[in-house]
């Protein structure tokens, strides 16, 4: 029974009432301390004569012994909050209101857990500060939470998504959401639908405000194609390649900015429709597989890098090129970018450490390097460039050529290539068409970064600027020096090494070449590109370069492009075999020894001597 206000101390309970009845009426506070039951009659009686009559605050709290800043603040409870605070009150309440956490937050954060369970106190934070424009603390309501019971709640603010029939109330449910301070995970959670389509349809009143939340007309319009005529037949030309598959052809209409409209399937359905078209049209052959573990997956770019061979088909004229060509390269095995590639005529530990020294020039070593049990990738001169650069060298279990990242690379070179490879007619065709494979290739998309949330879907974009450990140009040259030397050409195109003129191209005269020179042969290289090869016989331990036989000059872009006009070519002039392209040169003569003064005062008294003899 709540006690109520009276002329002097409030009644007690009715088993009282006689002895009550004999007391006298007094504003004495000694007096009424004995007559108070309760501790609410107490603080009743203390603030009484304040909230009612006005009296000085000073002099009551003189009169009770109540401090007089207490005093203060009871009457101003009082004030707010009536005969209730002279109750005790809930302690996580009284927690919260000292701390300034108003009763409206708290049902607020309580409500919104009861609406979705699946809200974080994060997300809670953000509504909170969305309707209210109060910042929470980082554990409120983890703490409001804690304290109070989450009512189970029987409807809901909004239906399911796809349970609303009107498209605009349910579009309308995701847009009041997001200005809710809802995010798109909550939205998506709370609602049942993908996020995409919550993205899409904040996207769409984004650019269209309300309108974007009404239906659009069901169908494309009569005589209104997504693929025009070109696209179908830039399609149909690179469908004349039969290992080029839908992703790969429409990840290079793409890159040629036709694809942007044209999905997977649609460039599948226009192959399907060429093919029955034209017979000669035939569709990629493909073995079904089972996915296997791969034991060198890399989890952060130039972790893991992978080099292999593969031998290219070709059909050059015995005078371009005897016996097979190869492509050598190396793969960054987290952004599946090829860092380098050549092809070459040889595939000997020179011809590997070439395309190897061109990688970590530019992108820096890696930690780990990834081989099968080719002979060129245990050779003691590789095993010296690991062990320079602090790679980490690996190989591949034998039997296993899955475990290779590099295979399915050569897999889609030989969907993307091969078909230019056997219409080569030169060894520069045959050059071109790797070089315009490797840049089709590191900028279309690539089938493993389909999933990327962040919009990277080629393996050059995927390995953006990053690289591995840098060198300095010096050490690099110092890690490379057994195998790798650089020159200037002299104003006849040659260089020399070890007593050795060797020539390489006249058209690039005072330019910077490197000699790579491994086993039995001598490579002359410029910007990537070889320029001559020589059979050599190389004793580093017994009087360096004894021997340079058998030069070989490939035909390269430089000549042609040579701006000087020329009487006559040594070579229409000579014969093939008329001009020397290597020769020997003498050895370089010891430098003398200075003589001192005494040795030349000494000379000079013998000259008498000698001229009387």
């Amino acid at each position: 029974m709540l006690p109520l206000p009276h002329g002097g101390a409030l009644r007690g309970n009715m088993g009282r009432r006689g002895r009550r009845n004999q007391a006298e009426h007094t504003d004495d506070w000694q007096e009424l301390l004995p007559l108070f039951d309760w501790p609410e009659q107490q603080a009743y009686e203390e603030v009484r004569p304040l909230v009612l009559f006005g009296d000085s605050v000073a002099e009551r709290a003189n009169e009770t012994g109540t401090p007089q800043r207490t005093m203060y603040r009871r009457v101003k409870r009082f004030a707010n909050e009536g005969m209730l605070s002279l109750f005790g009150a809930d302690p996580a309440t009284e927690r919260a209101r000292r701390r300034g956490l108003e009763p409206a937050i708290r049902r607020m954060i309580v409500e919104l857990k009861a609406e979705h369970p699946a809200l974080n106190n994060n997300e809670i934070r953000n509504i909170v500060y969305v309707r209210t424009g109060r910042r929470l603390g980082k554990h409120t309501a983890e703490r409001v939470l804690s304290e109070e019971v989450i009512p189970l709640k029987l409807s809901r603010l909004f239906e399911p998504y796809h349970g609303t029939e009107v498209d605009r109330e349910r579009r309308g449910a995701v847009v009041t959401l997001h200005l809710d301070g809802w995010s798109v995970k909550a939205i998506s959670s709370y609602l049942k639908v993908s996020r995409m389509t919550v993205y899409r349809v904040i996207g769409r009143w984004l650019r269209e405000g309300e309108q974007g939340l009404t239906d659009r007309p069901a169908g494309r319009p009569k005589g209104v194609r997504k693929v025009d005529l070109a696209t179908m037949d830039a399609i149909r030309r690179m469908q004349e390649n039969p290992e080029l598959g839908a992703f790969r052809i429409h990840a290079a209409l793409l890159e040629q900015k036709r694809g942007a409209e044209v999905s997977v399937r649609t460039v599948g359905r226009i192959m399907a429709v060429h093919r029955n078209l034209y017979g000669h049209l035939g569709g990629p052959k493909r073995s079904p597989h089972r996915k296997k573990p791969m034991p060198f997956r890399a989890h952060r770019r130039h972790e893991i890098w992978t080099v292999d061979v593969r031998y290219v088909d070709h059909d050059l004229p015995p005078a371009e090129i005897e016996g097979n060509a190869y492509v050598i390269a190396v793969l960054e095995n987290y952004s599946r970018a090829i860092l380098a590639s050549a092809v070459s005529r040889s595939q000997d530990a020179t011809a590997f450490l070439r395309v190897l020294y061109s990688a970590v020039e530019r992108y820096g070593s890696p930690e780990r390097l990834v081989t099968d049990g080719g002979a060129i990738f245990k050779a003691t001169r590789s095993e010296a460039v690991y062990a320079a650069l602090g790679i980490e060298k690996e190989q591949i279990e034998r039997g296993k050529p899955y475990q290779s990242y590099i295979e399915t690379t050569f897999n889609i070179q030989r969907r993307m290539a091969d078909y230019h490879f056997a219409k080569a007619k030169s060894w520069q065709e045959l050059v071109e068409v790797h070089e315009r494979w490797m840049e089709d290739y590191n900028a279309q998309r690539h089938w493993a970064h389909q999933d990327r949330e962040d919009g990277r879907y080629s393996p050059e974009a995927a390995l953006g600027f990053y690289t591995g450990l840098r060198y300095h140009p010096e050490d690099l040259k110092r890690a490379f020096f057994s195998t790798r030397c650089a020159r200037v050409l002299d104003p006849l195109g040659y260089a020399r090494l070890m007593n050795w003129r060797v020539y390489a191209e006249e058209a690039l005269a005072n330019r910077d070449v490197a000699l790579w020179l491994g086993g039995d042969d001598l490579f002359v290289e410029y910007a990537g590109e070889t320029l001559s090869r020589y059979e050599v016989e190389y004793r580093p331990r017994d009087g360096g370069l004894r021997e340079v036989r058998r030069p070989e000059l490939f035909e390269t872009t430089h000549r042609r492009s040579w701006p000087q006009l020329r009487l006559f070519r040594l070579e229409d002039a000579l014969g093939e075999d008329g001009w020397l392209k290597a020769l020997r040169l003498e050895a370089y003569a010891l430098r003398g020894r200075h003589r001192s003064q005494e040795e030349e005062a000494l000379q000079q008294r013998l000259f008498p001597y000698s001229e009387a003899l």
